[in-house]
């Protein structure tokens, strides 16, 4: 009888520069590379095993999304929003959100409406176990939700923007130990989109968003030395 094959993992189909995109991306998201951060070619090139043209690649699309800051020679750096700035971030979600809260009142289902509730219980643990990276990525995960329920395309990629840069925002002026969000005000939110209350649900939104802004502090946490601590493996 023949040993069973080990198994391998299918290939990666994506190029090596949607790799290292999405892991630079992703550090970014959950709070592992912070504002300041330099960005060195040399050593992402030598961590991903790519070359640095590639890398250079992956930081002009991460300058186009605005969370990454290309200075003169060469020098790239994860992006610290002014108070302005992140001012205006906040007044853009909150127009749009509000709008695709009243949009997802007249869309959602029950399923839809038992998935939300869902995420929410789920950010709700994981806050309460101090698992802040995970409360985030489910914060992150209900606002998106809500604005695939609204079911208008172009609302959503403009919020997924918005809110790929909010993580920026709040280590700038909250701090790298503060909540994204404040999960009991996700609830009510809920509750509206069930009653097809499309007015109280835009109103919740906007208080909700108006919450998070007021509650920024000026803190900004040190970037870390190691990059490749950052791209680590994480310990089980």
């Amino acid at each position: 009888m023949l040993d069973p094959l080990p198994y391998k993992a299918p290939p990666d189909p994506r190029s090596a520069e949607d790799q290292v995109y999405a892991a630079v991306h992703a550090a970014i998201q959950d709070h592992r590379l912070v504002p300041g951060t330099k960005l060195k070619e040399v050593t992402l090139a030598e961590l991903f095993g790519v070359s640095r043209a590639v890398v250079r690649k992956v930081l002009e699309r991460l300058a186009h999304m605005r969370l990454v800051d290309l200075r003169p020679n060469r020098v790239a750096l994860v992006a610290t929003p002014s108070a302005e700035e992140s001012r205006q971030i906040f007044h853009a979600r909150r127009t749009i959100e509000s709008a695709i809260a009243a949009l997802a009142a007249e869309r959602a289902t029950p399923r839809d409406i038992a998935a939300l509730r869902h995420g929410v219980a789920a950010e709700r643990d994981a806050y309460a176990a101090g698992n802040l990276r995970g409360g985030l990525q489910h914060a992150i995960e209900f606002h998106r939700r809500v604005a695939a329920i609204a079911g208008n395309e172009v609302l959503e990629r403009f919020l997924d923007e918005l809110i790929s840069r909010m993580p920026l925002v709040l280590l700038t002026h909250r701090g790298a130990d503060a909540p994204a969000c404040a999960a009991d005000e996700h609830t009510p939110i809920v509750d509206a989109l069930a009653a097809r209350d499309a007015a109280r649900a835009a109103a919740l939104v906007e208080a909700h968003l108006r919450h998070l802004e007021r509650e920024a502090i000026h803190e900004p946490p040190a970037p870390p030395a190691d990059l490749a601590a950052v791209f680590a493996p994480a310990s089980v």
